[in-house]
Parts: structure tokens; C-alpha cells; sequence
């Protein structure tokens, strides 16, 4: 067993590439106590399995769907409020207002991308463990594994993969892992010419290859000749089958899945959404296309179990009431968190708005004021300042001696002296 994993996937998706390839070779010894031997049958059960285990998070989302078509008019009012506004405090209103939408019917913004979020690691690991199969089912590394202890022991080996098969990298130092990688690869015309590169300088090791290598495509053949580890490029009829039912398969998942929500065409992300149906039932037969047989098969299983399990959700939630399921997703949220009165955001928002206008006008008053009051007294000083100005331009004027004006100045003198004494 300790050998079994050496050729698995490492890196941050390797612990879940083990565990579900440790399931799979679960399935196929099971089978095989019953005399089925067969990686494709392990593949289909497999993928049931594995989609099964994800159908709490499939409900979850399909809930968050439901919410989402009652609220998403709400949504859109706000977003059409806001149009075009871009100030810092129209922001920040449309920004709690949206909020509390969510609140109000019990609903998060994340909670239609979490499933997606943990069940695309799940997804890729799945990739891995069928694309490589031999280093997760241990029976089946064994026949590969008895191929490659023949061929390490081949000098020359590496020379004859790297120019019939474009296997480069190989030499006798190779592992035994690194070898069954390459094997792994080889569809059902390859081994057939293995085998006959061989036969005339290593008549055992060719018979080696034959016999482990009819045993390998006999566990990876499907209806109508078809292998999993052969690509429909290669064999285009009936090859050409598994991408047809691909695209058709996936085609219907989306469109039962998109009549199901009821998405308002003018809905957020509606555009997008659309495209993304498209798109992916074309991507998904390019895929299978270009790729082993035994990828197609698992997304051609996906996609079926989907339909199925889409049917059954669907007959389930034509009989829930949405305002019910909105009542108990709001106490749930209420549950999980601290309930926001966003109203009272919106309240205290507008007031500190209010008062930061009101400032700007009383600062504004008290600033003319002051300027006002400024200038008053500037013009009191100055009139001030004229009339001493007189009365010394007046005192300080010069009269010719022995004048009667000079005497007259004196007398005027003396009598204000007097005033001032009494």
C-alpha cells in the first residue's frame, strides 16, 4: 500500500486527491468481489458518490436562488436610485440599503458562491485521481506496475518510448512511479506496439506486456469498444458519442437549473449568467474531446446525476412556501449574528450629514460677521483718527505775530483753559 501513493498528485489539492482516490479503489474492490473489473463502471459510481456527498451545499445554494428572486427587485430599485452617483455619501447609503435587503429577507451575499468555492477544489481533485488512475486503485497499479519492473530492466528503454510514443525524460534511472505516469497515458493501440518493440530483443518482457496490458484494456473498456484511456480523436466513432453527450447532457443540467430560479432577465449578473450557460456545455464537449475517454465519462455521469438531482430539488421546492423559507432563513441569520438596524444607520448618516451642512453655514455667519464687525470698527477708527487730525491741524496752524488772528487764537485758548479748570 505504501507504494500505492507514491505517483498520487501532490500539492495544496493532494490530501483531497488521496481521500477520494482511497474511496475509488473502495468501489473497485467491491466490484471486483463480485467479479467486476471495471475502472469505467468505478468511475460512474464513483462520481454519484462524490456528488451525493455534496447535495447539502447543491440545497443550500438552490435556497439563496429562491431568496434571491424575491429580493433582486429590491436590489435593483436601489441600484437604479444610485445610478450615477458616485459622492462618497450616496455610496455609503446605497451600500446600507443593500444591506439591509439582505437582512430583511435573511440572505448573504456570499452564500450563492460559497458551495461553488468548496466544491471546485473537490472538482479538480476528481480530475486528478481519474486522469490518474493507476496511482489510486491499487490492483490496477499492479499490472502497470509489473510492466514497468520489466522495462526498468531494459537499458535502452527510455530511447524506445521517447521515439515511438514522444515519452522523453526517461532513462534507467527512472522510478518504477515515474514510469507507470507514462504508462498510464498509453491508450489500447499503444500497447500492442509496445509489446512488438520488444519482441524480438526481450521476447519476455514482451510477453509481459501483453499479457498485463490486455488485462489493463479489458478493466478500461466500455460498450462498443470504446476505452477510457483512449481520447475520441482518436477513435471517432463511436468515440464522438461521449462529447455529443456531453454537450447535450450539460445543456439540459443548465437549462433545468436556470427554468427552476426563475431569473429575471434585468436581475444582477443575469447577462453574465446567460453567457455562462452557454458557454459551458460547449466547453465541456471540448473537454471531452480532447481528453480521455474516462474524463468524459465522469462529466457525462455529472451532468445526468445534476438532471436528477435537479428534478427531485425542484419537486421539493414547488411545495415550499418562499415567504416561509424567507421567514426561517431570517431567523437562522438572526441566530448566527447580531441583528443591524440599518435603518437607524441611515437615521444617524443623514443627521451627521445635516449637521455638517449646518456647521458649514454657522461658520460661514460667523465668519461674515466677524469681517462686518471688522470693518465697522476699522471705519469708527478712521473717523476718529480724521477728527484729531483736524483739531491738530487746526491747533498747530501758524499765525503772524501781532496779528489779530494770533490774538484771536489766544483768546480762544484761554478760554477753553478756563471751561477745562471749572
Amino acid at each position: 500500500m505504501t507504494n500505492l501513493f507514491l505517483t498520487q498528485s501532490g500539492g495544496p489539492l493532494g490530501p483531497i486527491a488521496s481521500l477520494l482516490g482511497w474511496i475509488l479503489n473502495v468501489i473497485y474492490e467491491f466490484l471486483s468481489m463480485f467479479g467486476i473489473e471495471n475502472a469505467a463502471l468505478c468511475i460512474i459510481l464513483f462520481t454519484f458518490l462524490v456528488k451525493s456527498s455534496m447535495f447539502p451545499l447543491t440545497i443550500k445554494q438552490q435556497k439563496f436562488t429562491k431568496i434571491s428572486s424575491k429580493m433582486n427587485p429590491e436590489l435593483m430599485k436601489i441600484q437604479e436610485k444610485y445610478k450615477g452617483k458616485r459622492d462618497e455619501v450616496s455610496m455609503r447609503k446605497q451600500q446600507l440599503e443593500t444591506q439591509a435587503v439582505y437582512q430583511k429577507y435573511g440572505a448573504n451575499p456570499t452564500s450563492g458562491c460559497l458551495p461553488m468555492l468548496i466544491t471546485l477544489p473537490i472538482l479538480f481533485a476528481l480530475y486528478q485521481v481519474i486522469y490518474r488512475i493507476p496511482a489510486y486503485i491499487g490492483d490496477i497499479r499492479s499490472l502497470y506496475e509489473q510492466i514497468a519492473l520489466g522495462l526498468q530492466g531494459t537499458p535502452n528503454f527510455g530511447a524506445v518510448l521517447a521515439d515511438s510514443f514522444n515519452a522523453t525524460g526517461l532513462s534507467a534511472d527512472s522510478s518504477v512511479n515515474t514510469i507507470i505516469d507514462v504508462l498510464a497515458k498509453f491508450n489500447t493501440g499503444n500497447w500492442a506496439e509496445l509489446a512488438s518493440q520488444f519482441s524480438q530483443t526481450n521476447p519476455d518482457l514482451s510477453n509481459v506486456i501483453a499479457t498485463n496490458s490486455d488485462k489493463i484494456i479489458h478493466i478500461n473498456s466500455l460498450i462498443g469498444g470504446l476505452n477510457i484511456a483512449d481520447t475520441p480523436v482518436s477513435k471517432m466513432w463511436p468515440g464522438l458519442i461521449v462529447p455529443i453527450l456531453a454537450v447535450v447532457t450539460q445543456w439540459y443540467s443548465t437549462k433545468q437549473m436556470t427554468a427552476a430560479n426563475g431569473m429575471d432577465k434585468n436581475a444582477p449578473g443575469a447577462a453574465s449568467m446567460k453567457a455562462m450557460n452557454n458557454f459551458m456545455p460547449l466547453f465541456s464537449g471540448f473537454i471531452c474531446l480532447t481528453l480521455p475517454i474516462g474524463i468524459g465519462i465522469y462529466w457525462v455521469a455529472g451532468a445526468v446525476f445534476q438532471i436528477l438531482q435537479q428534478f427531485a430539488i425542484n419537486k421539493h421546492f414547488e411545495k415550499v412556501n418562499i415567504d416561509e423559507l424567507v421567514e426561517k432563513s431570517v431567523e437562522k441569520a438572526k441566530k448566527k449574528k447580531k441583528h443591524v438596524d440599518y435603518e437607524k444607520s441611515l437615521e444617524e448618516l443623514a443627521k451627521k450629514q445635516t449637521k455638517s451642512i449646518g456647521d458649514k453655514a454657522g461658520a460661514y455667519t460667523t465668519t461674515k460677521n466677524s469681517l462686518k464687525n471688522k470693518a465697522n470698527s476699522n471705519v469708527s477708527n478712521n473717523n476718529n483718527n480724521t477728527k484729531e487730525d483736524t483739531a491738530s491741524t487746526k491747533s498747530n496752524t501758524n499765525y503772524k505775530a501781532g496779528s489779530i488772528a494770533e490774538k484771536a487764537n489766544l483768546l480762544k485758548g484761554m478760554n477753553s483753559s478756563g471751561k477745562g479748570d471749572k
